[in-house]
């Protein structure tokens, strides 16, 4: 009878952890292979969406239409919008799967969440500085972040709001959270944004194409050109070698229109909402289901590509999510002028967090 091999341990390699060699863990987070233990499971799943704008609502709406979460908990400071939102997702339980959905001004509807996604922000005023701008997003943070985490001391905290990666950092300190707890949804949707432009210019299906931006969500954000592939085959030879305006300016201004599009999309609608709410289920659908699988997100980058172990900086790397939260975050192999631009990015992010006073 014909032995079905199971893993590559049966073929006499040494198991030991596998993953190390690809993935190493943030400097304060879990071990890269966490006993099943470490992760208590509870029988219903619940998410908390702090903020029912349009970020938040269209987060909760397809978390819900996924079917992620037994109970959706909305909080926002607007009792009147709040209500309305929560009743037009009621009155479709008919056709969605069974899901409680509560809601409330108070954090204490967000009671022992396994996932906290924070969609919550200040707006910028015309004329206003970045710094003021963070400012206030701190001092929102500071009623939000704390009453949340001792509502939902095990609690995944998901960050959304921007700026993303200087919010995250916000987060992980007013939580307390180990940093492996506390994640930022970062480039995982302009990577998406990334590899549709690919896919739509070689007319391949987006999900056969493997591309990364890392570093800062916004204007200094990296592209990883060096690692890009379709169908598993190197791709930055091909278009160069059968695309002759492919020059050396043609990946920057793909980058440029990667960080252009949702600007695109705001200057055209108002908000984006669609993608960032499908970026977003896809990062809950990791964590809560424990599908290991990897997201550029933002993570604490202390001590990877030459940033400096003393920088506390949050900004994007492709991360290996789970239940527990950020398992290890992929060593890529960059380029020297990559992993320049990641530290540039890096040391701008930590001049503002600096500037924080936290």
């Amino acid at each position: 009878m014909m032995h079905k091999t199971s893993s590559l341990s049966e073929l006499g390699f040494d198991a030991g952890d596998a993953s190390s060699g690809f993935f190493r863990a943030v400097a304060d987070g879990c071990p890269l292979t966490p006993t099943s233990s470490s992760a208590p499971h509870r029988r219903l799943t619940k998410v908390s969406v702090i903020g029912a704008g349009n970020v938040g609502m269209a987060i909760a709406q397809t978390i819900l239409t996924q079917n992620l979460a037994d109970e959706i908990a909305l909080v926002d400071a607007l009792p009147d919008k709040l209500r309305g939102e929560a009743l037009d997702l009621q009155h479709a339980a008919a056709f969605l799967p069974r899901v409680r959905i509560v809601s409330g001004t108070d954090a204490a509807v967000t009671k022992n969440s396994d996932l906290v996604v924070v969609t919550a922000g200040a707006r910028q005023i015309a004329g206003e500085t970045r710094l003021n701008l963070l400012q206030r997003n701190v001092a929102l943070y500071r009623k939000i972040v704390p009453p949340v985490a001792e509502h939902s001391p095990d609690a995944l905290l998901l960050v959304v709001s921007n700026p993303v990666d200087v919010l995250t950092y916000v987060a992980w300190k007013l939580s307390g959270f180990p940093a492996s707890r506390v994640i930022g949804s970062g480039t995982n949707l302009d990577s998406s944004r990334f590899r549709f432009l690919v896919a739509e210019h070689l007319d391949v299906s987006a999900q056969d194409v493997q591309a990364y931006m890392v570093g800062e969500h916004g204007d200094s954000s990296v592209a990883i050109w060096s690692s890009i592939s379709v169908g598993g085959m190197p791709a930055l030879k091909s278009l160069r070698d059968s695309h002759r305006s492919f020059d050396e300016a043609a990946p920057e201004g793909i980058r440029r229109a990667v960080v252009g599009g949702a600007y695109e999309v705001i200057g055209l609608k108002g908000y984006t909402s669609w993608a960032i709410g499908y970026s977003v289920a896809s990062l809950a659908a990791s964590l809560l289901r424990d599908q290991r699988r990897v997201h550029p997100v933002s993570v604490l980058a202390a001590g990877f590509h030459g940033i400096s172990d003393g920088h506390e900086v949050f900004l994007s790397l492709p991360a290996r999510l789970g239940r527990a939260g950020v398992l290890g975050v992929a060593e890529m192999d960059l380029t020297e002028a990559e992993a320049a631009q990641l530290r540039r990015s890096a040391k701008t992010l930590w001049e503002n967090c600096q500037l924080l006073g936290l």
